[in-house]
């Protein structure tokens, strides 16, 4: 199964950027982790800082097989162009945030992408990625 990690703004600060709330391991390293755990299985990794290339990523992938674990960050509030471009493919879309963003800023607690995914993880660190690739191999089963 071919699955797809896609992080938005800032991700890329992972490890570097508000410990408290985000911890203290890269992204990169938490992916070599990831691979390791679920060997079967190809995982991709993309991450932007720029709406549109997030968009494009998901237009280019929207239609194979496979998953895709979304973490729009700071677009998860603000794009309605992002939910557009998940309620426009076909491939199951698992939102995820690191942190609980119910338990954040009021801005925070409204996501426009959450009518147009599969599901969202919430407020369980890194492990959230873990878990989302886990349903998303066990609906290709």
């Amino acid at each position: 199964m071919q699955l797809y990690i896609i992080n938005g703004p800032n991700l890329n600060l992972l490890g570097k950027r508000e410990k408290d709330i985000y911890g203290s391991i890269s992204f990169e390293s938490y992916l070599k982790e990831l691979k390791k755990h679920f060997p079967k299985h190809k995982i991709k990794y993309f991450q932007s800082n720029h709406e549109g290339a997030i968009i494009d990523k998901l237009h280019e992938i929207g239609f194979k097989k496979g998953g895709v674990v979304l973490n729009a960050g700071a677009y998860t509030h603000t794009s309605i162009a992002l939910a557009d471009a998940i309620a426009a493919i076909t491939v199951p879309v698992i939102e995820v945030h690191i942190s609980n963003t119910a338990k954040r800023e009021e801005f925070r607690h409204k996501s426009f992408i959450s009518s147009k995914v599969l599901g969202t993880i919430t407020g369980l660190g890194l492990d959230g990625y873990r878990l989302a690739i886990e349903h998303l191999i066990n609906l290709g089963k």
